[in-house]
């Protein structure tokens, strides 16, 4: 099995209504992980989507489910004490996805989980499904983290929050939806443009396309191109939080930030945010006001710091 980053695009505007990873599971079964706080949207977009379509299609919102994510360079090895499924770790890349059993501290095993490689940190991980229609997940859940707590240990293994994900997906260049992504922002503007595989830009006919595909061709070329650009910046002084401006170096505004941390691998602050086209190249530079004071920044290049998952040879 294997997850493919899916994003929902809305009709006539081709803005993202939500940024999934959509796993096929069977032979005509598929596994939807949204976004928590577009969940609502989400399930009235596919309700009205599938109402669109027509077919025999059922699907079901697993309320109560679970989701742990082991991150970091040693999340292989941890996985691999607890797992109770036989699994070629080393052959286990990146998108991919099993069903698997894990062993808990008591001697028991967990019901069967989905365990997918990959993450929002921008690290090897895995994250792991605890399906709440079939068991009760939050009790399986809390048991399986004690149990890589305690058979990792403190050295290896700690509990980590949103302020730490955070840090690690902005450095990985990772977009927060409702923060660098939302319904007016289409996968150009948003340097996704990988998303929409050649046969898919040939052949059109998707939600958005009438407004995207001009967008692939910037105005140089003769195409419709965009009015800005998704970028990272480092910025001196204190860091840049979202909704800080961001002005050319005439004073004039040429966009906005998104996202902004410390980076604790760095040192340095960085954050994202969207600039006008033209001023969207590395080493330009600009200013951010941050708390009414003018920051000098650069565009920088993303990722930040470079990724590490664990990928298939090429």
């Amino acid at each position: 099995m294997s997850g493919k980053l899916t994003t929902f695009l809305w009709p006539g505007t081709g803005g993202i209504v939500d940024d999934t990873i959509v796993t096929r599971i069977g032979e005509d079964e598929y596994y939807v992980v949204t976004n928590g706080a577009c969940l609502d949207k989400d399930t009235k977009y596919i309700d009205e989507e599938l109402g669109k379509f027509g077919g025999d299609v059922q699907w079901t919102r697993l309320d109560g489910s679970g989701l742990v994510a082991l991150q970091g360079p040693q999340a292989a090895e941890i996985l691999s004490e607890v797992l109770a499924t036989d699994i070629n770790l080393k052959e286990f890349y990146f998108g991919n996805t099993v069903q698997a059993q894990l062993k808990l501290a008591d001697g028991s095993k967990t019901h069967p989980v989905l365990i997918s490689r990959g993450g929002y940190t921008g690290e090897d991980g895995f994250e792991i499904s605890f399906n709440g229609k079939l068991y009760p997940a939050s009790e399986s859940t809390v048991k399986a983290v004690e149990s890589l707590i305690k058979a990792a240990g403190p050295e290896r293994l700690q509990m980590a929050g949103l302020g730490a994900r955070d840090s690690l997906r902005l450095e990985a260049g990772m977009c927060l939806y409702g923060h660098d992504l939302d319904d007016t922002t289409t996968p150009v503007e948003a340097g996704l443009s990988w998303i929409i595989p050649p046969e898919r830009r040939k052949a059109g006919g998707f939600h958005g396309a009438e407004v995207i595909l001009p967008q692939l061709t910037p105005k140089s070329k003769g195409g419709a191109g965009v009015e800005r650009r998704r970028v990272g910046f480092v910025v001196q002084g204190a860091p840049a939080r979202e909704g800080a401006e961001i002005q050319n170096k005439d004073g004039d505004k040429v966009g906005v930030i998104t996202s902004g941390v410390p980076s604790p691998t760095l040192g340095k602050n960085i954050a994202m945010g969207y600039i006008k086209d033209g001023l969207h190249k590395a080493g330009t530079e600009v200013d951010v006001v941050v708390r009414g004071r003018k920051r000098p920044a650069v565009v920088t290049k993303m990722p930040f710091t470079p990724a590490k998952y664990w990928k298939a040879p090429a």
